[in-house]
């Protein structure tokens, strides 16, 4: 089965190849002979009813350095594809909010991954209160007095902004900490969206576990540990990863979350997982496939486009 494959990205000459799964996912459709485009997010086109992109031919290579040709530039009727990889970088904001609705436009005739609708409407960290049994004590607000009366309860808290991305602007607060005044007039200063804060989970020490689901089934997964000086565990913060399994507590938070993600079209999903809580379930743009493979796990690449193709070809028997 070849497939006609558009991938919606960050600039792709950019990309460090060794960690980022949307190469993974391009050098494997690749490997199986789907034909390749690309396009960056602000080349999308919404004119009479149609979407269209300046698509630009791709071929890849695991060669860091040398990982991408392209070819030259055309306007291209998105609906003419098979499947197209929703793929760009958060932040979460109305640009990238915009391109989910001109998706919307051609989906489900053309397989978009991961549902257009449902990556807008289950931002990392809104999504995941769905399941408040699962997570460490939370607030989202903006509001001081809540703010002060949770850190009250809780005593040790972390604030961070609830469309924030990459561990950015994660803050550690003691009780004591007397920095907490300044800290919230920065924030208040800096955006006008809520804050994120939870309880202080300890085992944050141990690692910020990365769990891949590929349509709501466990694929695969990391643990990445923060450095000794840092909180934050995002390898891109210098957290380190290594191999794990998973524990009995985060099968059955995966056993709870697969049908909410199939349900809602959201084949790849990554989520994360401290001290046995679940803290965020990633749907934009998740991580961690090439992670899990160099430690030995599974190609999750290979799962992603199994599943994919069992979609094409189930939608191709149908007629539709």
């Amino acid at each position: 089965m070849h497939l006609n494959v558009a991938v919606q990205m960050d600039p792709i000459e950019r990309i460090n190849i060794r960690g980022d799964s949307t190469f993974a996912l391009l050098l494997e459709a690749q490997r199986r002979g789907h034909k390749l485009s690309y396009y960056t997010p602000d080349r999308l086109v919404l004119r009479e009813g149609k979407v269209s992109a300046a698509v630009r031919p791709l071929a890849v290579r695991d060669a860091a350095g040398d990982h991408v040709t392209l070819g030259e530039a055309r306007h291209v009727d998105l609906s003419s594809f098979d499947v197209v990889l929703l793929r760009q970088d958060p932040p979460f904001d109305l640009a990238y909010i915009s391109t989910t609705h001109l998706l919307d436009r051609i989906h489900p005739r053309t397989l978009v991954v991961n549902d257009p609708t449902h990556v807008r409407n289950a931002p990392e960290k809104l999504f995941v209160t769905e399941f408040p049994d699962l997570m460490p004590p939370t607030l989202v607000t903006r509001d001081l007095d809540a703010i002060k009366a949770f850190r009250a309860e809780h005593g040790d808290i972390v604030m961070k902004p609830l469309y924030g991305l990459g561990g950015q602007a994660v803050f550690r607060l003691k009780r004591d900490d007397l920095n907490f005044g300044s800290l919230y007039d920065l924030f208040a200063a800096m955006s006008r969206e809520p804050w994120v804060v939870q309880k202080f989970v300890p085992e944050v020490r141990d690692g910020d576990k990365r769990i891949i689901l590929v349509d709501g089934e466990f694929a695969g997964a990391v643990n990445r540990v923060p450095a000794a000086d840092d909180l934050r565990a995002n390898m891109v913060r210098g957290g380190v990863p290594e191999a794990t399994e998973l524990s009995a507590r985060e099968r059955d938070i995966c056993a709870r979350l697969g049908p909410a993600l199939r349900a809602r079209g959201l084949l790849f999903a990554g989520i994360d997982v401290i001290g046995g809580f679940l803290t965020e379930i990633n749907v934009t743009s998740p991580t961690g496939i090439r992670a899990v493979k160099n430690f030995g796990g599974p190609d999750i690449a290979a799962l992603i486009w199994d599943k994919i193709e069992e979609k094409r070809k189930e939608k191709s028997r149908r007629g539709s």
